[in-house]
């Protein structure tokens, strides 16, 4: 009791020399919209679900550009992979001419490339594997922003709350500052009192501002990620029923893909050996001349080239895909390990969460009975303000508290829902 006393006294001696201008009763901010005018909107719409939203999100994505890219390719290679040449063939013209000058031959020619044994349906695979790679970038992509806009959403709610909670602090701390300014005239309180309530309400009015500021900054983010201004005004999720991480989960599926992929032009390369076969059919003409030695005929001529030794040469290609092969089979392995904590994380957050709510609520309870017995007995005169105060603000933070894991839990729903690979 001497301890309080003398910080009392301390207080009010602080006071008494830097607040004295603040005699009047300083106005309420409470009910004002905004106490700094910097006001980013998000307008709440019961027509918006939270699917909706990730999906207005994916389209203008910036990873769009780049997903639309792996389709162009999966075409491209598809398109190559169901050509019945395994290049470009080539026409040529050539011209032969005698020593005499006046004997002309004419050899016109096709060069076919063709496909090795087998390497025509890897090529075809590899299509396959790329455009299924694709795909699943895409829903992998669709997981990620899923998981953006879940956590913002949720930031959002709790700066709310932390916000809404400090302007009904404020609301209640002017109306006990306006009756401590009416106790300290009739002269009930002494004037040391008044100067204690209109400290306790400049610094309700410092709180608020900085959890207004924090809300602001979570509505920044919101519509930075969204490029939005109106959000959900019920996102609430229900927990998946699945236990474990599954192999269908998106992030898995896509490195999976990519790594059958690189698996397929692995084959593919190796199927391309020495290189290609080439097949070159042509005709032979010297009709061209008046010399008396010309046959005044045409033949037809065929030709096969077939490449060799060139294992060396293509080593180096295979070793290329051979490194990004198993730098995606490292990385999958990571990523199982990173999908297996973040599970684990959401799950235990999950149960500390439910239990942390039954505390704060029951703890919000007794704080709420005790404030207003503390309230009587300072009407009446049986404490000092500054032992009020003290439990109004406990009981404050109390209710907070509670409200808080309220939107905790929720929002731990969502986040075990993200972790498990679940899209809205």
């Amino acid at each position: 009791m001497f301890f309080l006393n003398l910080m009392k006294r301390l207080v009010l001696t602080f006071l008494s020399g830097t607040l004295l201008f603040f005699v009047a009763i300083t106005p309420s901010f409470a009910d004002s919209p905004l106490i700094v005018e910097h006001h980013d909107l998000i307008e709440s719409d019961t027509t918006l679900s939270l699917a909706k939203v990730i999906s207005l999100t994916l389209e203008k994505y910036p990873d769009v550009t780049w997903l639309n890219s792996l389709e162009d390719e999966a075409s491209a290679l598809a398109k190559r992979g169901n050509s019945w040449t395994a290049g470009a063939s080539q026409a040529g013209l050539r011209f032969q001419e005698a020593s005499s000058g006046t004997l002309h031959y004419i050899d016109a020619f096709v060069q076919v490339p063709l496909w090795n044994f087998g390497q025509r349906d890897a090529e075809q695979t590899v299509a396959k594997q790329a455009e299924n790679s694709a795909l699943s970038q895409t829903v992998a992509v669709k997981l990620r922003v899923a998981g953006l806009i879940r956590g913002v959403l949720w930031d959002m709610e709790l700066a709310s709350i932390t916000y809404e909670q400090a302007k009904a602090e404020l609301t209640v701390t002017d109306q006990l500052l306006a009756k401590v300014q009416r106790r300290v005239e009739l002269g009930d309180l002494p004037r040391a009192d008044l100067l204690l309530a209109q400290s306790e309400s400049l610094q309700k009015r410092s709180v608020m501002t900085l959890a207004e500021a924090e809300l602001m900054h979570a509505r920044k983010r919101y519509a930075s990620i969204t490029l939005l201004t109106k959000a959900p005004s019920d996102y609430r999720e229900k927990m998946a029923d699945i236990l474990t991480i599954q192999q269908s989960h998106p992030a898995l599926v896509a490195i999976n893909s990519q790594i059958e992929r690189k698996q397929a032009e692995l084959n593919a390369i190796k199927l391309v050996g020495s290189g290609q076969t080439n097949v070159a059919v042509g005709i032979n003409s010297d009709r061209f001349t008046d010399d008396q030695r010309s046959n005044k005929t045409d033949s037809f001529n065929i030709g096969v080239t077939v490449p060799f030794g060139g294992t060396d040469y293509l080593s180096p290609h295979i070793a290329a895909v051979n490194v990004d092969l198993n730098k995606l089979i490292s990385e999958q392995q990571q990523l199982n390990r990173t999908l297996e904590q973040a599970h684990h994380e959401a799950e235990h957050n999950l149960e500390v969460n439910r239990v942390e709510l039954g505390i704060a609520n029951e703890l919000k309870q007794v704080a709420e009975q005790h404030l207003k017995m503390t309230e009587s007995s300072f009407s009446v005169g049986e404490i000092d303000l500054m032992d009020l105060l003290r439990i109004q603000s406990r009981t404050q933070q109390a209710v907070l508290n509670a409200r808080q894991r309220a939107v905790m839990l929720q929002r731990d729903i969502a986040l075990y829902n993200q972790a498990l690979g679940v899209t809205p």
